[in-house]
This record gives C-alpha cells, sequence and structure tokens, in this order.
C-alpha cells in the first residue's frame, strides 16, 4: 500500500460550539450554503423528501448532521476518505449512541483507484471462544426467549469497528490519527443538543429495559428516571477520555489495556452475564475479504460476502430479475410481484446457507452463479404469487451438506454511511451494535453490542440437522449489512446502503432497482416507498406510494401486510463528473459536499 503523508489536522478541534454547526453545501437543488443547522432540526420518523445534493470533488453522506460535518470539514481539509470514515464513525457512537459505535461492528466495502482494486474489510463481532452450541439454550434445552437473550453481558460479541477503522486508517490514511477523534472528544466535552430520534428511542426502550444498568440509565435518563427529551444537551466526558485514550496508542488499550479490562468486567454484570475474556479480546482481528460481485445489467453490483448475507441475497433477487422487463415495466405492480417473488426465493436459499464461511461450508459462488439464478427465475408465475414459504434451491456446490434453515431476523439499530474523497478513494460502510441500544450495557461511555443474538438460538432443527448460523467459539454471526458499491464498464457509479436488520437486503435492492432500472435519482430512489418480502407476506410500506399497491397484488395471490419501515439509506451516484448524493428521508442524515 502507499505511504501517505501524516498531516496535523487541528481545524477540527474546533468542529462543535454547543451542539450548532454551519454547513456549507455545493450545488444541487437541496443547496443550504452557510445555512445554520442544529442537530434537532429533522423529524424523527418523519418522510420528508429533499432534492439531491450535488459536488464536483468529494462527498460524504451519513445518519446524523454532525456527523456528515465531521467527515466534510475531514475532506475540506485533504483528508481520505478514510480519514474521514474515522471521524463520522466516532461522531456518529456520540450522537446516535443507539445505533453504532465503538462497541460494535462494521463491514466495508472499498474501492481504492490507485490500485484499480476493490476489496472488503469485516470487522463482524465474534463469539466467545467457549462459546458452544448451547450458548442460547435454558436449563431444559429450550431456546431463550429473545428479550431475555438480549439484556446483559451474555449477548455480547467482541466489538470489531475500532480495529476495523484502525486497519482502513492505516492502508489509506493521510491525516494523523489522534486528529480525527478530536471533532467527537470536543462535541462529547462541550455537548450536543439531542436529536429528536435519539429522544424517541430511549423514550421507546425504557420499556426495553434501557434503564437496567446504571451507568446507561444514568447517561439516558434523569434523576427522575423519565427520559431525556429532544433539545437536551448531553455531554459524555467519560467517552472523551476514551476517546483521547485511543487517539494516543490506537486500540490496543480496547483490546489488551484497560479499556479491554473494563470490557470484560462490565459483560461480566451480574445480570445475565456473558463469558468474553481478556484473550476473546487479544485474539480479534479484521479479515479482509474478496467481494462479492453479481452482474446486472450493464453493471456489477458488488458488496460483503459471508458473514454478511447482504451482497448474496441482494444479488440473487436482482440476478432472478435480470431475464424480466423491470426498466420497461417501471414502478407498476407487475414489477412490483416479480421484485416480491424473486425475493422469497432469494430469503429460503439464505435460511438455508448463509453464514460464517470459516465455519461452515457455504456455496457461495454456486449461489450467484447465471445459470441456477435463471433456473431459480423460471419458478417465478409473472400471473400469480408462489406459495409460501418458498423452498431453498440446490446451487451448484462442491461439497454435500444437509442443513435446516434459521429465520432468526437481526433487529434494526445500525447506520450506513458512504464517503468519496478527491482521489477516488470511495467507501460504503454500514456499521451496527444490533437491536437499538445494543445489550444496554455500557463502559467507558459507550454501549456494547447484542450481536450474538444474531446467531439462531436453536443449534439445529428438530430432527438433529444443524442450522448453519449456530453459534461457535470464535464464529461471526451472519449479518444482513449489505454495504455496496455498482461498477459500470470497470468504473464506480454508485455507493449506497442502509440500516433496517434483515430488511437491510430489501432497503439497497428497491434502492438499486429504482436507480439501475427505472432511472431515478438517488433522492428519489430512496424517498420511494419500500416493498418487501422475506419468504412470507408482501410487506408495503405505510403512508408512501407503496401502499397504492395493496389491491393489485392482492390480486396476484400476496398476502400484504402494511407497515412502517424506518430504513437509513446513504447514496453517492458518480455521474458527468458529479457527485450526487442523497440521504434516506426517514432518519436525520444529509449528504454533504465539496
Amino acid at each position: 500500500m502507499p505511504q501517505f503523508q501524516r498531516t496535523n489536522l487541528g481545524i477540527l478541534a474546533a468542529l462543535a460550539v454547543a451542539g450548532v454547526l454551519v454547513f456549507t453545501v455545493t450545488g444541487g437543488p437541496r443547496d443550504r450554503a452557510t445555512a445554520g443547522i442544529t442537530p434537532t432540526a429533522t423529524a424523527t420518523t418523519a418522510h420528508t423528501p429533499a432534492g439531491a445534493v450535488v459536488a464536483t470533488s468529494a462527498m460524504v453522506a451519513a445518519a446524523n448532521p454532525l456527523a456528515a460535518e465531521a467527515g466534510r470539514v475531514v475532506l475540506a481539509a485533504g483528508g481520505s476518505a478514510a480519514d474521514a470514515a474515522v471521524a463520522v464513525q466516532m461522531m456518529l457512537n456520540l450522537v446516535e449512541p443507539q445505533s453504532s459505535g465503538i462497541g460494535g461492528g462494521a463491514f466495508a466495502v472499498i474501492w481504492d483507484p490507485a490500485e484499480g482494486r476493490l476489496t472488503t474489510l469485516d470487522g463482524r463481532e465474534t463469539a466467545p471462544m467457549a462459546a458452544d452450541d448451547t450458548y442460547w439454550l435454558d436449563e431444559d434445552g429450550a431456546p431463550l426467549a429473545w428479550w431475555d437473550a438480549v439484556v446483559g453481558g451474555r449477548s455480547v460479541g467482541v466489538p470489531g469497528t475500532l480495529k476495523l477503522l484502525e486497519t482502513l486508517h492505516a492502508h489509506h490514511g493521510r491525516l494523523a490519527w489522534p486528529d480525527l477523534l478530536k471533532p467527537a472528544i470536543e462535541t462529547a466535552e462541550t455537548g450536543f443538543a439531542m436529536s429528536p430520534r435519539l429522544a424517541a428511542s430511549i423514550a421507546a426502550a425504557q420499556d426495553k429495559k434501557l434503564d437496567l444498568f446504571e451507568a446507561t440509565r444514568a447517561y439516558f435518563f434523569n434523576a427522575d428516571g423519565t427520559p431525556k427529551t429532544a433539545g437536551t444537551v448531553l455531554r459524555n466526558p467519560v467517552f472523551a477520555d476514551t476517546l483521547r485514550l485511543i487517539g494516543r496508542h490506537g486500540s490496543a488499550p480496547f483490546y489488551e489495556g484497560e479499556i479491554a479490562a473494563d470490557i470484560v468486567a462490565a459483560v461480566r454484570t451480574n445480570i445475565n452475564p456473558g463469558i468474553l475474556t481478556p484473550e476473546d479480546l487479544a485474539a480479534y482481528t479484521v479479515v479482509e475479504r474478496a467481494p462479492v460481485c453479481v452482474p446486472y445489467r450493464a453493471y456489477e453490483v458488488c458488496g460483503m460476502g459471508p458473514p454478511s448475507s447482504g451482497a448474496l441475497t441482494v444479488g440473487q433477487i436482482l440476478g432472478m430479475l435480470a431475464g424480466f422487463d423491470m426498466p420497461g415495466l417501471g414502478p407498476s405492480p407487475e414489477a412490483w410481484h416479480l421484485y416480491a417473488e424473486a425475493a422469497k426465493l432469494a430469503y429460503a436459499d439464505r435460511a438455508l446457507y448463509m453464514a460464517d464461511s470459516d465455519f461452515v461450508a457455504m456455496p457461495t459462488r454456486g449461489l450467484v452463479d447465471p445459470a441456477y439464478l435463471a433456473d431459480r427465475a423460471t419458478l417465478i408465475d409473472p400471473a400469480a404469487a408462489m406459495a409460501t414459504p418458498a423452498e431453498a434451491g440446490t446451487p451448484p456446490w462442491d461439497e454435500a451438506a444437509r442443513l435446516a434453515p434459521d429465520t432468526q431476523p437481526e433487529r434494526p439499530g445500525t447506520s450506513h454511511f458512504v464517503i468519496v474523497d478527491a482521489d477516488g478513494l470511495m467507501i460504503s460502510m454500514t456499521t451496527t451494535i444490533e437491536t437499538g441500544f445494543g445489550s444496554r450495557v455500557m463502559t467507558r461511555g459507550f454501549l456494547l453490542n447484542n450481536e450474538l443474538t444474531d446467531f439462531s438460538r436453536a443449534p439445529e432443527a428438530g430432527d438433529g440437522t444443524p442450522i448453519a448460523n449456530r453459534v461457535e467459539g470464535g464464529k461471526r454471526p451472519r449479518s444482513s449489512m449489505s454495504p455496496t458499491i455498482v461498477f459500470r464498464d470497470g468504473t464506480p457509479v454508485l455507493l449506497i446502503g442502509s440500516p433496517g436488520g434483515s430488511r437491510i437486503i430489501h432497503y439497497v435492492a428497491n434502492a438499486l432497482v429504482a436507480i439501475l432500472d427505472w432511472g431515478m435519482d438517488p433522492q428519489a430512489a430512496l424517498d420511494m416507498g419500500h416493498v418487501v418480502n422475506r419468504n412470507g407476506p408482501t410487506e408495503l410500506e405505510e403512508g408512501t406510494e407503496a401502499e397504492t399497491l395493496a389491491g393489485a397484488l392482492s390480486a396476484l395471490g400476496h398476502e400484504i401486510t402494511v407497515r412502517p419501515h424506518v430504513s437509513g439509506l446513504h447514496a453517492i451516484q458518480i455521474r458527468d463528473g458529479r457527485l450526487i448524493g442523497a440521504a434516506d428521508p426517514r432518519r436525520e442524515g444529509v449528504a454533504l459536499g465539496e
């Protein structure tokens, strides 16, 4: 990898002043040049479409204005996309703590134009080495109930986000590591105004035991036990001290030093204690993996392979749709019918085959083999919905194995950001602590994940057939995170991704069809109502034009449910020498450019 000169970035220390930032956005119909914006300006879940943001040099789109601005300032100071990713993630940890942070894990898809190379970094959490497939069984051998598993230290996997950021910076960084942490440090000390979304999330989680642990309760709740409200200035000097230590010494204190000791102590809490050890933390590694790429019409859609099911399942949906005239159909009931049918088949394969391929033999190539997907597509009847659940197929596979399906869904508690720098380095990164507020366990100013509940809580089917996504020591749980970069003729043309638990796959695939097939600009694609099928009912997003599909899809045989869908898509399209950025109107994110 090329060596980059490190430069000082003292300008970042002045980033936050009393929680209010001034944003400068270049170009586009949503221009807000020198407009004062506070982090409480966006409604929590309101669907408020806006125009795309256009820039010519560099861009970042992230789930909170403070985080996006932290990344923009880094880019403006000559930093790389990797530098900006560090600043964005650390700020997200502070201002959107319910969704991601150094107590969790992440996947990053990276395009390096200097080397002409696409790669992915796997910072997914791992199970303690002493864990086995009985980990989530009670004394009677039955799987624990969901919330009984989530709350407390037992659900915490070894976090990977910090080491992923350190690896990313070591390969692609230009600016000094300590300076990239200064925005979050300064904001943690000075304080920031809590956003409506954070406040609403705290209130909603109170009856889900968010106030069970002392450190968590003291941070998110008032002395009388009521949740802190939007606009409250929240300070986190403990997190600032944690980041200073990481700034001086990198990830070492987190994985082998005093932060590691505090993590282990917190996990071994007397409420649902875990078995994480110092040795588990010290052994953690980020894995560089080959991307999974699937051809789709004139494009190549690339993303994260196992332990993520994201790129494989998105790729399967698109691969099956490739034989249908989706461009000609447009966003019609007929097109969404075909989409939902392809999704049923893809989710059937996901449930049976997809897991951490370091532990389970997986037909990764076979699942996206064009001939296999074309054959699967013959099961789609344009005139009628198939019975659900659909059955998994038999992809080309050198190793024979008999597995049982796992339908354990991930819960939404995640964030996504995309960054392009002036030299064309591009990063699409999805980052998570799993369920909103993770395990509820907090230490050193940050929350710890509950990622081990992404494993199947049952290790096998009733007949003894093993489930691929069962718990094993050192294994990484299956994920739906789908950070994506799309290419045309070998050149990147789109970065995209979303939070949303097991619906992430659909949020990304919906937008890809809208952009690649229907020619929508990124913001219009993100504004569009969601259509989701996870091998069951077809879900239509409440309060959007997707609801109007209900009658036509019911007539084709779909079981319909209408519900909210709080995605958090962020996208950057590269077109005609411009960067076109978009942020999901369902959350508080923004796209900012230079």
